[in-house]
């Protein structure tokens, strides 16, 4: 399942965390429970439009932002210079702090909400915007957040990657809303094992975590993992009601 094409897309213009505002094409396909997918590093490529596909045909409407990079590609080198570009955006080692981009990403869930008339969104991050799924929560339009292989902060685990005030109106949020979810392969050198249980710590019973036997990183894309992927809509389907 590797095909993927957006029923619709438009631009979406948000704030960054000092008023600036940034402009990124959101795509849109399927019918159902909304669910935001974050991207991650090497790009929007095959495994991340089959990832879409997969949800799609599990009875979710996806919406797919297109943060960098050239769209249904991976380039690992060039999306780091591209990353680099739009270093306003993005603060890779940042702790105690989320990167800019959150406000834009805040921004956005509640145009989708309203987009589907009040509906709650689910949220996806991998690797790289792994971290700002769990923040996410503390937003009334979201229903739950999915950190899949969260690698920010780079080379330091701890604190995380987002401040106290977002950890204190998160955990209010997962004890309104049910725990969010943390996943990593077991032995992930990207994402170490401090990472998640730095959330663990936390988020305390707020957040459930997993962790999956092998060496992989991109547990619902190029390291596919058919366990992971289905924790993951096992669990939307909970915060959606759909159990």
């Amino acid at each position: 399942m590797t095909d993927w094409t957006a029923e619709f897309s438009f631009p979406f213009t948000g704030p960054l965390e000092d008023g600036r505002t940034v402009t990124h094409d959101v795509h849109v396909a399927g019918s159902g429970p909304p669910i935001l997918i974050m991207q991650e590093l090497p790009g929007i490529g095959p495994e991340t439009l089959a990832l879409a596909a997969r949800l799609n045909a599990a009875g979710f409407t996806v919406y797919l932002p297109h943060l960098f990079g050239t769209f249904g590609k991976k380039t690992m080198v060039r999306n780091l210079v591209r990353l680099l570009c739009i270093r306003r955006e993005f603060n890779v080692y940042a702790r105690g702090r989320q990167s800019p981009v959150a406000n834009w990403l805040r921004a956005l869930v509640a145009d989708i909400s309203d987009r589907e008339g009040g509906a709650r969104v689910g949220a996806i991050g991998m690797c790289l915007t792994g971290s700002f799924a769990l923040p996410l929560m503390a937003e009334d339009a979201v229903a739950g957040g999915v950190a899949s292989q969260p690698s920010l902060p780079l080379r330091h685990a701890s604190p995380p990657h987002m401040s106290p005030d977002e950890i204190t109106a998160t955990r209010a949020a997962m004890d309104a809303k049910g725990p969010g979810l943390a996943m990593r392969y077991a032995g992930d050198k990207i994402c170490r094992p401090e990472h998640v249980s730095t959330l663990a710590e936390a988020f305390g019973p707020g957040l459930e975590t997993e962790a999956y036997p092998g060496n992989g990183h991109a547990l619902l894309t190029a390291h596919f993992n058919g366990d992971a992927y289905q924790r993951m809509e096992d669990y939307f389907r909970t915060r959606f009601g759909l159990t």
